[in-house]
Protein backbone atom coordinates (compact mmCIF):
# COMPACT_ATOMS: atom_id res chain seq x y z
CA UNK A 1 0.00 0.00 0.00
CA UNK A 2 1.36 3.08 -1.08
CA UNK A 3 -0.63 5.28 1.64
CA UNK A 4 0.33 6.46 5.08
CA UNK A 5 -2.17 4.99 8.27
CA UNK A 6 -3.39 8.76 8.27
CA UNK A 7 -4.17 9.07 4.98
CA UNK A 8 -5.70 4.81 4.77
CA UNK A 9 -7.85 6.21 7.21
CA UNK A 10 -8.88 8.87 5.41
CA UNK A 11 -9.91 6.94 2.83
CA UNK A 12 -12.07 4.31 4.73
CA UNK A 13 -13.49 7.09 6.61
CA UNK A 14 -15.04 8.98 3.61
CA UNK A 15 -17.60 5.23 3.25
CA UNK A 16 -20.23 4.87 6.46
CA UNK A 17 -19.12 1.39 7.73
CA UNK A 18 -21.73 -1.88 6.74
CA UNK A 19 -20.93 -3.55 9.92
CA UNK A 20 -21.44 -0.57 13.19
CA UNK A 21 -23.00 1.56 10.84
CA UNK A 22 -21.00 4.84 11.90
CA UNK A 23 -21.70 7.35 9.48
CA UNK A 24 -18.45 8.92 7.06
CA UNK A 25 -16.31 10.88 8.83
CA UNK A 26 -15.96 8.85 11.94
CA UNK A 27 -13.57 5.93 12.89
CA UNK A 28 -15.44 2.02 13.54
CA UNK A 29 -16.73 1.29 17.10
CA UNK A 30 -17.25 -1.91 19.22
CA UNK A 31 -20.24 -3.39 21.06
CA UNK A 32 -19.55 -1.41 23.95
CA UNK A 33 -19.73 2.24 22.08
CA UNK A 34 -15.98 2.36 22.07
CA UNK A 35 -13.69 3.89 19.32
CA UNK A 36 -12.38 0.39 18.03
CA UNK A 37 -8.83 0.02 17.81
CA UNK A 38 -8.66 -0.72 13.91
CA UNK A 39 -11.50 -0.24 11.35
CA UNK A 40 -13.42 -3.02 10.06
CA UNK A 41 -13.15 -4.85 7.07
CA UNK A 42 -16.00 -4.66 5.85
CA UNK A 43 -15.57 -0.71 5.78
CA UNK A 44 -11.95 -0.34 4.01
CA UNK A 45 -12.71 -3.15 1.32
CA UNK A 46 -14.74 -0.27 -0.25
CA UNK A 47 -11.76 1.70 -1.20
CA UNK A 48 -9.94 0.46 -3.92
CA UNK A 49 -6.56 1.02 -3.14
CA UNK A 50 -7.32 -0.86 0.68
CA UNK A 51 -8.91 -4.06 -0.84
CA UNK A 52 -5.81 -5.94 -0.64
CA UNK A 53 -4.50 -4.44 3.06
CA UNK A 54 -5.92 -7.36 6.10
CA UNK A 55 -6.37 -4.10 8.66
CA UNK A 56 -6.28 -0.46 8.49
CA UNK A 57 -5.50 0.74 12.34
CA UNK A 58 -7.42 3.52 14.07
CA UNK A 59 -5.15 7.06 14.08
CA UNK A 60 -4.19 7.59 17.93
CA UNK A 61 -5.74 11.15 18.00
CA UNK A 62 -9.24 8.93 17.28
CA UNK A 63 -8.72 7.53 20.77
CA UNK A 64 -9.01 3.55 20.40
CA UNK A 65 -11.06 2.07 23.30
CA UNK A 66 -12.77 5.38 24.56
CA UNK A 67 -16.64 6.23 24.49
CA UNK A 68 -17.35 6.46 20.62
CA UNK A 69 -18.41 10.28 19.34
CA UNK A 70 -18.85 11.29 15.83
CA UNK A 71 -16.65 13.51 14.27
CA UNK A 72 -16.48 16.06 11.48
CA UNK A 73 -18.10 15.27 8.02
CA UNK A 74 -15.84 14.88 5.30
CA UNK A 75 -16.11 16.65 2.42
CA UNK A 76 -17.47 14.50 -0.53
CA UNK A 77 -14.31 13.95 -3.14
CA UNK A 78 -15.86 15.38 -6.54
CA UNK A 79 -15.96 12.22 -8.67
CA UNK A 80 -14.35 11.51 -11.52
CA UNK A 81 -15.96 11.67 -15.01
CA UNK A 82 -15.88 8.45 -16.50
CA UNK A 83 -15.68 8.47 -20.28
CA UNK A 84 -18.39 6.63 -21.94
CA UNK A 85 -17.12 3.26 -23.56
CA UNK A 86 -16.00 3.54 -26.55
CA UNK A 87 -17.69 0.79 -29.28
CA UNK A 88 -16.49 -0.46 -32.68
CA UNK A 89 -18.89 -2.36 -34.62
CA UNK A 90 -18.52 -5.54 -36.87
CA UNK A 91 -20.96 -6.45 -39.65
CA UNK A 92 -20.61 -9.32 -41.67
CA UNK A 93 -22.49 -11.93 -44.23
CA UNK A 94 -21.17 -14.72 -46.23
CA UNK A 95 -22.76 -14.01 -49.96
CA UNK A 96 -23.90 -10.64 -51.76
CA UNK A 97 -27.13 -12.18 -52.13
CA UNK A 98 -27.43 -12.14 -48.18
CA UNK A 99 -28.75 -8.66 -46.57
CA UNK A 100 -26.94 -6.71 -44.50
CA UNK A 101 -28.83 -3.71 -43.55
CA UNK A 102 -30.32 -5.61 -40.66
CA UNK A 103 -26.78 -6.16 -38.47
CA UNK A 104 -25.98 -2.50 -39.44
CA UNK A 105 -29.26 -0.60 -37.95
CA UNK A 106 -28.58 -2.85 -34.94
CA UNK A 107 -24.86 -1.70 -34.76
CA UNK A 108 -26.24 1.90 -34.96
CA UNK A 109 -29.07 1.31 -32.11
CA UNK A 110 -26.13 0.51 -29.97
CA UNK A 111 -24.22 3.65 -30.64
CA UNK A 112 -21.14 2.40 -32.44
CA UNK A 113 -18.46 5.08 -33.11
CA UNK A 114 -17.07 3.41 -36.40
CA UNK A 115 -18.47 0.44 -38.17
CA UNK A 116 -17.04 -1.64 -40.66
CA UNK A 117 -18.85 -4.22 -42.91
CA UNK A 118 -18.03 -6.50 -45.23
CA UNK A 119 -19.84 -9.35 -47.85
CA UNK A 120 -17.02 -12.61 -47.15
CA UNK A 121 -17.67 -15.81 -46.15
CA UNK A 122 -15.65 -17.13 -43.00
CA UNK A 123 -13.96 -20.14 -45.06
CA UNK A 124 -11.98 -17.25 -45.87
CA UNK A 125 -9.12 -16.69 -43.73
CA UNK A 126 -8.43 -12.70 -44.15
CA UNK A 127 -10.99 -10.71 -44.11
CA UNK A 128 -10.25 -7.13 -44.34
CA UNK A 129 -12.58 -4.88 -42.54
CA UNK A 130 -12.71 -7.44 -39.40
CA UNK A 131 -8.53 -6.74 -39.65
CA UNK A 132 -9.22 -2.75 -39.68
CA UNK A 133 -12.25 -3.00 -36.48
CA UNK A 134 -9.66 -5.07 -34.48
CA UNK A 135 -7.03 -2.75 -35.53
CA UNK A 136 -9.03 0.95 -34.45
CA UNK A 137 -9.90 -1.03 -31.44
CA UNK A 138 -6.11 -2.29 -30.42
CA UNK A 139 -5.05 1.41 -30.97
CA UNK A 140 -7.38 3.36 -29.04
CA UNK A 141 -6.69 1.05 -26.06
CA UNK A 142 -3.18 1.17 -26.49
CA UNK A 143 -3.28 5.33 -27.10
CA UNK A 144 -5.34 5.34 -23.77
CA UNK A 145 -5.31 2.21 -21.57
CA UNK A 146 -8.09 3.15 -19.06
CA UNK A 147 -10.50 3.85 -21.88
CA UNK A 148 -12.98 1.54 -21.99
CA UNK A 149 -13.25 -0.56 -25.67
CA UNK A 150 -15.55 -2.54 -27.05
CA UNK A 151 -15.89 -4.50 -30.32
CA UNK A 152 -19.95 -5.16 -31.27
CA UNK A 153 -21.18 -7.62 -33.47
CA UNK A 154 -24.72 -8.74 -34.12
CA UNK A 155 -23.68 -12.38 -33.42
CA UNK A 156 -21.36 -14.56 -32.88
CA UNK A 157 -21.08 -16.06 -35.88
CA UNK A 158 -20.08 -12.86 -37.34
CA UNK A 159 -16.62 -13.08 -36.33
CA UNK A 160 -15.95 -16.69 -36.67
CA UNK A 161 -17.54 -20.51 -37.14
CA UNK A 162 -14.47 -22.91 -36.05
CA UNK A 163 -13.08 -23.20 -32.41
CA UNK A 164 -9.55 -22.60 -33.41
CA UNK A 165 -10.39 -18.82 -35.29
CA UNK A 166 -12.57 -17.93 -31.77
CA UNK A 167 -9.47 -18.78 -29.28
CA UNK A 168 -6.95 -17.24 -31.64
CA UNK A 169 -9.49 -13.73 -31.43
CA UNK A 170 -9.94 -14.60 -28.06
CA UNK A 171 -6.06 -14.38 -27.19
CA UNK A 172 -5.56 -11.35 -29.21
CA UNK A 173 -8.47 -9.27 -27.22
CA UNK A 174 -7.53 -10.51 -23.80
CA UNK A 175 -3.97 -9.07 -24.39
CA UNK A 176 -4.88 -5.90 -25.92
CA UNK A 177 -8.03 -5.24 -22.51
CA UNK A 178 -10.88 -5.19 -25.50
CA UNK A 179 -14.03 -6.31 -24.77
CA UNK A 180 -16.91 -8.24 -26.85
CA UNK A 181 -20.72 -7.11 -27.10
CA UNK A 182 -23.41 -9.89 -28.51
CA UNK A 183 -26.60 -8.27 -29.65
CA UNK A 184 -27.95 -11.13 -30.48
CA UNK A 185 -28.61 -14.92 -29.39
CA UNK A 186 -28.90 -16.73 -25.98
CA UNK A 187 -25.39 -14.91 -24.50
CA UNK A 188 -26.46 -11.19 -25.22
CA UNK A 189 -24.49 -9.01 -23.01
CA UNK A 190 -20.74 -7.44 -22.81
CA UNK A 191 -18.36 -9.92 -22.11
CA UNK A 192 -14.67 -8.80 -20.81
CA UNK A 193 -11.71 -11.49 -21.83
CA UNK A 194 -10.07 -11.17 -18.23
CA UNK A 195 -11.09 -13.56 -15.85
CA UNK A 196 -13.70 -15.37 -16.27
CA UNK A 197 -14.46 -13.87 -19.79
CA UNK A 198 -11.29 -16.47 -20.68
CA UNK A 199 -13.73 -19.72 -20.22
CA UNK A 200 -16.51 -17.73 -21.59
CA UNK A 201 -14.43 -17.82 -24.92
CA UNK A 202 -13.62 -21.10 -24.61
CA UNK A 203 -16.91 -22.08 -24.24
CA UNK A 204 -18.54 -19.78 -27.02
CA UNK A 205 -15.41 -21.55 -29.46
CA UNK A 206 -16.84 -25.25 -28.72
CA UNK A 207 -20.78 -24.24 -29.41
CA UNK A 208 -19.57 -22.49 -32.84
CA UNK A 209 -18.00 -25.52 -33.78
CA UNK A 210 -20.82 -27.52 -32.75
CA UNK A 211 -23.05 -25.56 -34.09
CA UNK A 212 -21.20 -25.62 -37.49
CA UNK A 213 -20.82 -29.40 -38.35
CA UNK A 214 -24.71 -29.43 -37.38
CA UNK A 215 -25.60 -27.64 -40.09
CA UNK A 216 -23.38 -29.33 -41.98
CA UNK A 217 -24.39 -32.53 -41.03
CA UNK A 218 -28.45 -31.42 -41.97
CA UNK A 219 -27.38 -29.92 -45.00
CA UNK A 220 -25.46 -33.13 -45.90
CA UNK A 221 -29.04 -34.98 -45.23
CA UNK A 222 -31.03 -32.80 -47.02
CA UNK A 223 -28.40 -33.49 -49.93
CA UNK A 224 -29.47 -36.97 -49.63
CA UNK A 225 -32.76 -36.85 -49.47
CA UNK A 226 -33.22 -34.72 -52.02
CA UNK A 227 -30.68 -37.08 -54.35
CA UNK A 228 -33.02 -40.14 -54.16
CA UNK A 229 -35.68 -38.43 -55.17
CA UNK A 230 -34.16 -37.52 -58.48
CA UNK A 231 -33.40 -33.62 -57.31
CA UNK A 232 -29.18 -33.81 -57.51
CA UNK A 233 -29.29 -29.22 -57.27
CA UNK A 234 -27.96 -26.89 -59.19
CA UNK A 235 -29.31 -25.07 -61.94
CA UNK A 236 -32.72 -25.96 -63.70
CA UNK A 237 -32.21 -26.94 -67.59
CA UNK A 238 -32.45 -24.26 -69.76
CA UNK A 239 -33.94 -26.45 -72.29
CA UNK A 240 -36.03 -29.62 -70.31
CA UNK A 241 -36.79 -32.90 -71.98
CA UNK A 242 -39.98 -32.19 -73.64
CA UNK A 243 -38.20 -29.30 -75.20
CA UNK A 244 -35.30 -31.31 -76.37
CA UNK A 245 -37.46 -33.71 -77.50
CA UNK A 246 -39.03 -30.96 -79.86
CA UNK A 247 -35.56 -29.85 -80.99
CA UNK A 248 -34.61 -33.40 -81.93
CA UNK A 249 -37.84 -33.73 -84.27
CA UNK A 250 -36.81 -30.57 -85.65
CA UNK A 251 -33.68 -31.28 -86.69
CA UNK A 252 -34.20 -34.48 -88.18
CA UNK A 253 -36.27 -32.38 -90.45
CA UNK A 254 -33.27 -30.27 -91.27
CA UNK A 255 -34.33 -27.15 -89.33
CA UNK A 256 -31.46 -24.81 -88.89
CA UNK A 257 -30.34 -24.40 -85.37
CA UNK A 258 -31.11 -21.15 -84.79
CA UNK A 259 -34.58 -21.12 -86.31
CA UNK A 260 -34.67 -24.14 -83.44
CA UNK A 261 -33.65 -22.05 -81.01
CA UNK A 262 -36.52 -19.47 -82.08
CA UNK A 263 -39.32 -21.68 -81.24
CA UNK A 264 -37.97 -22.99 -77.92
CA UNK A 265 -39.47 -21.21 -75.14
CA UNK A 266 -37.67 -21.30 -71.21
CA UNK A 267 -39.84 -22.43 -68.84
CA UNK A 268 -38.14 -22.51 -65.34
CA UNK A 269 -35.44 -19.59 -63.55
CA UNK A 270 -35.05 -16.10 -64.26
CA UNK A 271 -35.25 -16.67 -67.82
CA UNK A 272 -38.13 -17.92 -68.24
CA UNK A 273 -40.20 -17.08 -71.21
CA UNK A 274 -37.25 -16.31 -73.16
CA UNK A 275 -35.62 -18.40 -76.08
CA UNK A 276 -32.57 -20.06 -75.29
CA UNK A 277 -29.52 -19.38 -77.09
CA UNK A 278 -28.27 -21.08 -80.15
CA UNK A 279 -24.92 -21.91 -78.05
CA UNK A 280 -27.09 -23.83 -75.69
CA UNK A 281 -29.46 -25.87 -78.07
CA UNK A 282 -26.45 -26.65 -79.73
CA UNK A 283 -25.09 -28.17 -76.55
CA UNK A 284 -28.30 -29.71 -75.44
CA UNK A 285 -28.74 -31.54 -79.44
CA UNK A 286 -25.17 -32.88 -78.84
CA UNK A 287 -25.27 -33.83 -75.46
CA UNK A 288 -28.89 -36.09 -76.39
CA UNK A 289 -26.72 -37.48 -79.44
CA UNK A 290 -23.58 -38.28 -77.60
CA UNK A 291 -26.27 -40.30 -75.17
CA UNK A 292 -28.54 -41.65 -78.05
CA UNK A 293 -25.07 -43.32 -79.30
CA UNK A 294 -24.02 -44.49 -76.16
CA UNK A 295 -27.33 -46.15 -76.07
CA UNK A 296 -27.01 -48.08 -79.20
CA UNK A 297 -23.97 -49.10 -78.16
CA UNK A 298 -25.15 -50.77 -75.56
CA UNK A 299 -27.46 -52.38 -77.01
CA UNK A 300 -25.97 -53.51 -79.82
CA UNK A 301 -22.72 -54.84 -77.92
CA UNK A 302 -19.30 -55.34 -79.08
CA UNK A 303 -19.39 -55.51 -83.31
CA UNK A 304 -16.81 -58.33 -84.49
CA UNK A 305 -13.80 -57.28 -86.61
CA UNK A 306 -14.60 -57.39 -91.03
CA UNK A 307 -12.43 -59.94 -92.68
CA UNK A 308 -9.99 -57.76 -94.56
CA UNK A 309 -10.30 -58.72 -98.08
CA UNK A 310 -6.75 -58.04 -99.53
CA UNK A 311 -6.50 -57.71 -103.18
CA UNK A 312 -2.88 -57.41 -105.69
CA UNK A 313 0.02 -59.36 -106.32
CA UNK A 314 0.41 -62.62 -104.01
CA UNK A 315 -2.62 -62.16 -102.46
CA UNK A 316 -4.48 -65.02 -104.20
CA UNK A 317 -6.85 -63.10 -106.06
CA UNK A 318 -4.99 -61.22 -108.27
CA UNK A 319 -6.63 -62.00 -112.25
CA UNK A 320 -3.28 -61.84 -113.68
CA UNK A 321 -1.66 -63.99 -111.38
CA UNK A 322 -5.06 -66.61 -111.58
CA UNK A 323 -5.06 -65.96 -115.08
CA UNK A 324 -1.93 -67.23 -115.48
CA UNK A 325 -1.94 -69.82 -113.41
CA UNK A 326 -4.99 -71.41 -115.13
CA UNK A 327 -3.37 -71.24 -118.52
CA UNK A 328 -0.51 -73.62 -117.37
CA UNK A 329 -3.00 -76.16 -115.87
CA UNK A 330 -4.61 -76.45 -119.44
CA UNK A 331 -1.44 -76.61 -120.91
CA UNK A 332 -0.20 -79.77 -118.65
CA UNK A 333 -3.28 -81.28 -119.31
CA UNK A 334 -3.30 -80.64 -123.13
CA UNK A 335 0.54 -82.56 -123.13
Amino acid sequence: MDLTPEQAAHAAERHACPKCEVPAGSPCRTRGAKTASKYHTARFILVPALREELEVLVPEDRGPARPWKPGPPIEAVPAVPVAKPIRIGYARCSTAQQELQSQLDALAAAQCKRIFSEKISTRVKVRPELDKALTLAYDIKQAAPDQEVILSVHELKRLARNAAELMTLSAQLQRAGVQLELLTGPLTGIYDPNGMGAMFFAVLAVAAQLDRNYIREKTLEGQHAAAAKGNHGGRPKVIDDDALTFALALKQKGVPVPEIARKLTIKTGKNAGKHPSVASVYRALAEAEQHDAHDEADLIGPRRPLRARITGPGSGTDPELMDRLQRQVLGEGAS
